[in-house]
């Protein structure tokens, strides 16, 4: 008879990450602080192996560094890696932290968006536009029925904006939807997207689904960068 398999250290990983991350993120845990392999085991409760994959994966965001003879310190915000998917959860899920990264995250989708609907004018195959339309005609009809806020808005908003990205043709584009579809998330999830957001600003939606299935780059760019300038402008980021 096979030996019964012990549980996955996963969830417990993560779970530990979570709460080591969001204390240095929400500097609860200040630069310069220092901590053992010791202090890990003993906080948690967890074996010295997984207290050295939890100082690992830290160590890869950024957020310490170890080291014999000073045992692991705790790192300044200049040393996070800004583009790791935990790292933006913990910085938005901080009160203090939170305007700072919507605001980075939204600064770095309106540099790549507009040049990606460019080159989408040019690259999305005929699937892809049928479906951005099909998507920015929901958007629009979900706006007009004050459903802003909700899962349904939220779900067809990435979903649009991911495929700009992926229709673009590029593939550094297509590797930063997941960490610019955080701004979005963001907006839903702390209330800062309003039930009713500006019809006239979501109806962009369909002129830029439009201008690229016509192929019209420039068309594509200009509505691109008008649906941003738009959206910003009654969120007031």
């Amino acid at each position: 008879m096979a030996a019964p398999q012990e549980p996955s250290a996963e969830p417990l990983l993560t779970s530990i990450l979570d709460t080591l991350g969001e204390q240095i993120i929400s500097g609860a845990l200040e630069p310069g602080y220092t901590f053992t392999l010791q202090d890990l085991s003993s906080r948690f409760g967890i074996s010295r192996t997984v207290a050295r994959e939890v100082m690992r994966a830290l160590e890869q965001m950024g957020l310490v560094s170890s080291s014999r003879r000073v045992g692991i310190k705790v790192l300044p915000p200049e040393h996070w890696a800004v583009f790791d998917q935990s790292v933006i959860k913990w910085r938005l899920s901080c009160a203090e932290q939170r305007p700072a990264q919507i605001t980075s995250l939204n600064e770095l989708r309106t540099a790549v968006e507009p040049v990606a609907a460019l080159l989408a004018a040019s690259h999305a195959t005929p699937a892809q536009s049928a479906r951005l339309l099909e998507l920015a005609e929901l958007l629009v009809k979900l706006s007009e029925a004050g459903a802003g806020n909700t899962q349904e808005f939220l779900d067809a908003d990435k979903e649009f904006h991911t495929l700009i990205l992926h229709a673009s043709g590029n593939e550094m584009f297509s590797t930063l939807a997941e960490p610019i579809m955080h701004v979005l998330e963001g907006r839903t999830r702390y209330g800062i997207m309003p039930d009713d957001p500006s019809v006239p600003a979501m109806r962009i939606h369909v002129d830029l689904a439009k201008a690229i299935n016509d192929g019209d780059a420039s068309a594509s760019e200009a509505a691109s960068r008008d649906l941003l300038t738009g959206i910003k402008t009654f969120l007031a980021i």
